[in-house]
């Protein structure tokens, strides 16, 4: 039988703004609105959108219906929510990363709402 070695490399992921309001996009249009039933904008729209917040260095306080609880999302949460998806293999054939960078264009609701719930409780909890 022939020895297999398994090899842990390390990566930079970039992640644009525009990678960030994408997900951001998906999650609030769909993807996490089975759990969250309303998103607020903390402060001034950095954007024109409250998907574009989180790029921006803003925060989203997102209250989840299922717990009656509000958790607030940040810049730094979501990239950790992103990097945990990554490094956990959620959704990994849709394609949507190549351990380099994002395609947004195959991150839709199921992966934004991972994103998310990733960067909120560090775990999938709902669906």
């Amino acid at each position: 039988m022939e020895k297999k070695f398994e090899v842990e490399i390390k990566t930079n992921l970039v992640i644009t703004e525009e990678d960030i309001d994408d997900i951001m996009a998906s999650a609030l249009e769909g993807g996490i609105t089975y759990w969250c039933d309303s998103t607020t904008v903390v402060g001034d729209y950095l954007g024109e959108f409250a998907s574009e917040q989180i790029a921006r260095g803003g925060t989203l306080e997102l209250h989840d219906m299922e717990e009656d609880a509000t958790y607030e999302l940040t810049t730094e949460k979501l990239i950790n929510g992103i990097k945990l998806a990554v490094e956990y293999g959620y959704y990994k054939n849709y394609g949507w990363c190549d351990g380099h960078y994002l395609d947004t264009g195959e991150i839709d609701a199921l992966v934004a709402d991972v994103i998310v719930q990733l960067a909120l409780f560090g775990d999938v909890i709902y669906g």
